[in-house]
């Protein structure tokens, strides 16, 4: 079994930073991809980045240039870094492992976090 714990939420201005981190135990994820996804309000949730084992990242097209995912595999951690954050970007954050298949879906991950909540006021 994986646990994962996600950290560094809050509440902030618009244009402001924020990193995210997600803490494994239990077994080790480091050969997995590990995505967030986000859920606002009313909203499905969604993709917003991965990073593979080996470091490749994929970026949802609202926060490509925007937010930078990178991970430490020593530490089993997998880090969100969100810079100029809008209104937009208010939801709940969630890091997932994934098992199977596409990146994009959240069918594909098997094991979640709790989830974290960012609000960025305007």
């Amino acid at each position: 079994q994986v646990q994962l714990v996600e950290s560094g939420g809050g509440l902030v201005q618009a244009g402001d930073s924020l990193r995210l981190a997600c803490e494994a135990s239990g077994r080790t994820v480091s050969g997995n991809a590990m995505g967030w996804f986000r859920q606002a309000p009313g909203k499905e949730r969604e993709f917003v980045a991965v990073i593979t084992w080996d470091g490749d990242t994929y970026y949802a097209d609202s926060v490509k240039g925007r937010f930078t995912t990178s991970r430490d595999h020593a530490k089993d951690t997998t880090y969100l870094q969100m810079m100029s954050l809008k209104p937009e970007d208010t939801a709940v954050y969630y890091c997932a492992a994934h098992a199977l298949g596409d990146y994009y879906a959240a069918r594909n991950y098997d094991y979640w976090g709790q989830g974290t909540q960012v609000t960025v006021s305007s």
